[in-house]
C-alpha cells in the first residue's frame, strides 16, 4: 500500500484518486477548487464560474475506451452517469438495422453527456472513500524534490503546500493543460523534457437548448450527420443529457467575423444555416444560457521523460496535463482514463523508483501517444480545409481519405472501421487497410466530385450576411 498525492480535481485527478482508492492505497487529493458543487447539475454546469476549465461548458461525449474503463473499473459510477441522465448511442443506431455481428461491435458506443455529469459521478464515488482525503481549496505551489545521485534522476517525494508539506510515495499531476509541473522541475534543478506542441488556430463557440421531452429518443434521432463544413467554419451537433442539446461553432481564431458569435441572436442565426444544426433547431429547442467561447487551445505532448530516461521519478503525469488533445475528436477523457487506470494497476511498484517510472513512460509513449499523433493529422487537415486550400488538387489517397465518412453513412462495413478508429480501437491504417473497406470507399467514389465533405454549410456570403445585418442593429458590439 502506498501513499499518493493527486494534484488536481478534474476529471482525470477524481478518476486517478478513486481507481487507487479501490486498490487499497490510501490517496490525498488536492483540488484548487473551493467551491462546492450544489449537486444540482443544470446549476453546477451553468452558473458555477469555473475559469481555469474554459472546456466545462463546452459539449462532451465519452467514447468506446472511457466507457469501457469505467464499466470494467467502476461500473457503480458507470451506472450512475445513466440515473443522471447520460444515455448510449451505437454508432450502427445510423442504419434501420444493425449489420450482423462482430467481435468488438459490442464497444462501438457513444455515451451523451456533459462534462459535469461524469464529475458529478465520480466525486461522489470518491467522497465515499475513507482512504481518499480530499483537500478542497488547497493547490500544491511547488514540489519537493530529492537531487539525484550515482546517475539516478531527480525524486520526487511529496508536494508544498500552504502550511507545509505534504510527503508522498508517488506524486500524480492531474493539474490539466496549464500545468505548472515543469516549472517546479526547473527550480529543483531537474532536466525538463521537451514538449510538442501544435497550435490548432481554431476557436469554438457553444450554446445549448433545452429539447422537448423524447426527442432525444433513437427513433427520433434526426437523419442527418451531426457535422456540417463550409471552407471557413463546422457546424456540430452534441445531443447531450436530460433532453440538452449542444451545438458547437468552429472557425479559424483569426475570422473577422467570430466577435459576432458570442451575440445569442447572430448564432442563433448562424447555426440554421448548417444542415446539421439546422435539423435540430427545427425542432425550436429552447435555448440556454448565452454563447460560450473557448480559443488558445493547442494539442500538446508533455511527458516526463526524454530520449536519456525519465527527468525525475516519483512523479507521473495524467489526463491534460501529460497529452492535451483538441476536442474536435473527443479523444482526451479517454486518455485521462487509460492513463488513471494504468496508474492505478502499476502504483504497487511506486517505490521501485526508476522502474516504475520508466515503465510509465513507455507505456504512454505505446499506447496514447500515437492518438496525440492522429489529432495533429486531423486539426491540420482542418487548417487546410478552413484556410480556403481545400479547392486544391488532392491525390487519390487524399481523396479516398477525405471519403470515409460520408461512405460510412451508406455502408455498415465502412462505418464499423471508421468506427473503430473513432473509438480508438485501431489506427486508420489498421481499420481501412483491409483491401475489402479500401475498395468499398473507391467504388463510391467513383464518378462523384462532390463526396469529400460532410452536408454542405452556407456560402461564405450568406455567412457575412448575417452577421452585417446583425450588426446593423448594433445589439451585439
Amino acid at each position: 500500500m502506498a501513499h499518493i498525492v493527486v494534484m488536481g480535481g478534474g476529471i482525470a485527478g477524481l478518476a486517478t484518486a478513486l481507481f487507487l482508492a479501490r486498490g487499497a492505497h490510501n490517496v490525498t487529493l488536492f483540488e484548487q477548487d473551493a467551491t462546492k458543487p450544489s449537486g444540482d447539475l443544470d446549476e453546477d454546469f451553468f452558473d458555477r464560474p469555473r475559469p481555469r476549465v474554459p472546456q466545462a461548458l463546452q459539449p462532451h461525449a465519452l467514447l468506446g475506451p472511457a466507457r469501457a474503463v469505467l464499466r470494467t473499473r467502476t461500473p457503480d459510477v458507470y451506472a450512475h452517469l445513466l440515473r443522471l441522465g447520460a444515455w448510449e448511442q451505437h454508432e450502427f443506431d445510423w442504419f434501420s438495422e444493425h449489420p450482423p455481428y462482430r467481435p468488438g461491435d459490442e464497444d462501438l458506443v457513444l455515451v451523451r453527456l456533459r462534462r459535469v455529469v461524469l464529475e458529478t459521478a465520480l466525486r461522489a464515488a470518491v467522497h465515499a472513500h475513507s482512504n481518499v482525503r480530499v483537500e478542497s481549496g488547497a493547490a500544491a505551489h511547488g514540489l519537493a524534490v530529492e537531487p539525484g545521485s550515482g546517475g539516478r534522476a531527480p525524486r520526487v517525494t511529496g508536494v508544498h503546500v500552504a502550511g507545509g508539506q505534504a510527503a508522498a510515495d508517488l506524486v500524480v499531476d492531474a493539474t490539466g493543460r496549464r500545468s505548472p509541473a515543469a516549472q517546479w522541475l526547473a527550480v529543483a534543478g531537474a532536466r525538463v523534457p521537451h514538449t510538442l506542441r501544435h497550435r490548432v488556430g481554431l476557436a469554438y463557440a457553444c450554446r445549448w437548448y433545452r429539447a422537448h421531452p423524447g426527442a432525444m429518443a433513437h427513433t427520433r434521432l434526426p437523419r442527418v450527420p451531426y457535422t456540417s463544413a463550409a471552407p471557413y467554419a463546422l457546424s456540430i451537433a452534441f445531443p447531450s443529457d436530460n433532453n440538452l442539446l449542444g451545438i458547437a461553432l468552429v472557425c479559424p481564431v483569426g475570422d473577422p467575423t467570430l466577435p459576432a458569435l458570442r451575440d445569442p441572436q447572430t448564432f442563433d442565426n448562424l447555426a440554421r444555416l448548417f444542415p446539421s444544426s439546422a435539423t435540430w433547431l427545427s425542432h425550436d429547442p429552447q435555448p440556454v444560457g448565452g454563447v460560450h467561447v473557448m480559443a488558445g487551445l493547442d494539442n500538446r505532448w508533455s511527458p516526463t521523460a526524454d530520449e536519456a530516461g525519465p527527468v525525475v521519478t516519483g512523479l507521473v503525469r495524467v489526463g491534460d496535463a501529460l497529452v492535451h488533445t483538441n476536442p474536435t475528436l473527443t479523444q482526451g477523457i479517454s486518455l485521462a482514463l487509460w492513463a488513471a487506470a494504468r496508474v492505478a494497476e502499476t502504483a504497487h511498484n511506486a517505490t521501485r523508483h526508476e522502474e516504475f517510472a520508466r515503465s510509465y513512460d513507455e507505456w504512454a509513449r505505446t499506447v496514447l501517444k500515437p492518438w496525440f499523433g492522429l489529432q495533429v493529422a486531423a486539426d491540420r487537415d482542418n487548417e487546410r480545409r478552413l484556410s480556403g486550400a481545400a479547392g486544391a488538387p488532392v491525390d487519390e489517397e487524399t481523396r479516398q481519405r477525405a471519403a470515409r465518412f460520408l461512405c460510412a453513412l451508406k455502408d455498415p462495413l465502412v462505418m464499423r472501421a471508421w468506427a473503430q478508429v473513432r473509438h480508438m480501437e485501431r489506427t486508420p491504417d489498421e481499420a481501412f487497410g483491409s483491401e475489402d473497406v479500401r475498395l468499398r470507399v473507391k467504388r463510391w467514389l467513383k464518378g462523384r466530385t462532390d463526396g469529400q465533405q460532410p452536408p454542405a454549410g452556407p456560402p461564405r456570403h450568406v455567412w457575412e450576411a448575417v452577421v452585417a445585418a446583425r450588426e446593423a442593429t448594433g445589439s451585439w458590439r
